[in-house]
């Protein structure tokens, strides 16, 4: 058995050799390029530390994975426990993730369709069997350089159900083309929240970009409807083949199947139901209208000019909308530098300062963490909590704060407050005592490793942030310990 670190070149269980470290996974485990060298195939080796009682959920949801087998799902090919590290051998997707593709540029409409469609298709597949993902975001859905997109890591804990599965779904289909994650609807990722207004209602992707057609709009935003019930998997999922197909037809343009409605029957309101997946014959009655006008105009003559003037070519884009609201400002990032952001620890020996400067380097493998507590997730009731200050050099408008964190389970809050008194403990203890003003609602035990406060008021500025946390998950050796690996700050 293996000890330590793992090495290139190393060889687990006698079979998968391991070939080139990809990266660290958000929740600490260490994807690597692998080969089975017994069938001589490509293979992806998902490892963590420690293995046994600690890595049960991992396993077993990767053997319940094994079982679904699903052209759009990634093949789970072992699942090993050694005790000191435990890890899952999967297909290798040679490819990227749809974070990586997306981060490149946004997706057009029809191949938003397209990868929501596969995801659908393969969550459709899980949830046959019972199963739940749990585990469906922008890092999971793998994009093939053969244009294959499958779904990978299943992971779901007793809070996922059938239905946030599809909501995940809306969010893959929000992200891909938005470029944002919408996180209260869709559950937390690293990735930047989705545009809000001053309510904190999500704005819709026309509201955040031209040219996606009003039907994709709509379908989007009621998967992310906590208020309306969503389809099940597998609904979704023939709704979505249908629109792939009509955009691989070019029938998916901007007015969308409802946009054609009969003159002489009344609109009904709009109702927040299924209204989505019934739309499909209307869309081929207006087609076949529109070859028939064709047809009679070549008929007539259409083009004798001694005749009364042609009516006016039907047309199928967008009829213009006065109606239509102006696209909210999108808030871009403010830059933060290691000068800008300090540790406030009002009750320490000071030990604990150093390398803060790697929350806003800009790279989510790098970080700050407390020392590990004993005996007490509240800093060992030692003290009343840590944090950083963040100052941003000038009064902004701020939109949200994102932080990414080690590991999930953490408390934390989100303060402002009218200077920096300075780095001492008696500067950290005015800090602590006049940043009165918390930006939304705390995180308790949060679940999950990005915690995303936007309760920022739109008429108000801010300089001075104080990221505050007061209680710490445990480690994995019965201390308590976080790390603090980003902090974003967006704003007008």
């Amino acid at each position: 058995m293996a000890i330590g670190a793992p090495t290139v070149g190393e060889i687990l269980a006698g079979r998968y050799e391991l070939a080139e470290h990809i990266n660290d996974d958000s929740v600490g485990r260490q994807v690597w390029r692998g080969v089975d060298v017994v069938l001589r195939r490509p293979v992806a080796v998902v490892l963590r530390y420690p293995g046994g009682d600690s890595a049960m959920e991992m396993l077993t949801a990767a053997v319940a994975a094994s079982r679904v087998v699903h052209p759009n799902l990634v093949g789970v090919y072992d699942a090993i426990d050694e005790g000191t590290r435990a890890y899952v051998v999967r297909e290798w997707v040679d490819g990227e993730a749809l974070r990586d593709l997306v981060a490149e540029s946004v997706l057009d409409p029809a191949r938003a369709t397209s990868i929501a469609h596969a995801v659908a298709g393969a969550v459709a597949a899980v949830h046959a069997t019972g199963m739940v993902h749990g585990n469906i975001h922008p890092g999971t859905v793998m994009v093939g350089y053969d244009g294959r997109v499958v779904l990978a890591d299943a992971r779901a804990d007793v809070d996922d159900t059938q239905e946030t599965d599809v909501r995940a779904i809306g969010g893959i289909l929000y992200f891909a083309l938005t470029g944002r994650w919408p996180h209260r609807e869709a559950g937390p990722t690293a990735l930047p929240d989705a545009i809000r207004d001053a309510n904190g209602a999500l704005a819709a992707p026309r509201q955040v970009r031209a040219g996606i057609p009003a039907y994709l709009d709509d379908l989007t935003m009621d998967l992310l409807d906590l208020q309306v019930t969503p389809p099940s998997a597998e609904t979704l999922a023939a709704e979505l083949a249908r629109l792939d197909t009509a955009a691989e037809e070019q029938y998916l343009d901007d007015v969308g199947p409802l946009g054609f409605m009969s003159s002489d029957t009344p609109s009904e309101p709009p109702r927040h139901t299924n209204r989505k997946i019934a739309a499909g014959v209307l869309g081929l009655v207006v087609i076949a209208v529109v070859g028939l006008l064709a047809g009679i105009n070549a008929f007539a003559g259409g083009d004798d000019k001694s005749t009364a003037a042609p009516s006016p070519t039907p047309s199928l884009s967008a009829p213009a909308d006065d109606n239509q609201t102006t696209p909210a400002p999108k808030p871009t990032k403010i830059p933060l530098t290691a000068a800008q952001v300090r540790v406030v620890d009002p009750d320490g020996d000071r030990t604990e300062l150093t390398g803060v400067e790697a929350v806003v380097d800009g790279d989510v493998n790098t970080g700050w963490k407390t020392h590990a507590y004993i005996g007490n997730p509240k800093f060992g009731a030692l003290k009343r909590g840590m944090g950083i200050l963040i100052d941003l050099k000038e009064e902004r408008t701020v939109t949200s704060v994102q932080v990414v964190l080690s590991a999930r389970g953490a408390s934390a809050e989100l303060r402002s407050g009218p200077e920096d008194p300075g780095a001492g403990k008696s500067g950290d203890d005015q800090v602590v005592k006049t940043f009165n003003n918390r930006i939304g609602e705390p995180l308790e035990r949060h679940n999950g490793t990005t915690m995303t406060f936007s309760g920022f008021s739109p008429d108000l500025t801010y300089r001075y942030l104080l990221l505050w946390l007061t209680e710490l998950p445990d480690n994995g050796t019965g201390r308590y310990q976080i790390g603090v690996q980003e902090i974003t700050v967006e704003g007008l």
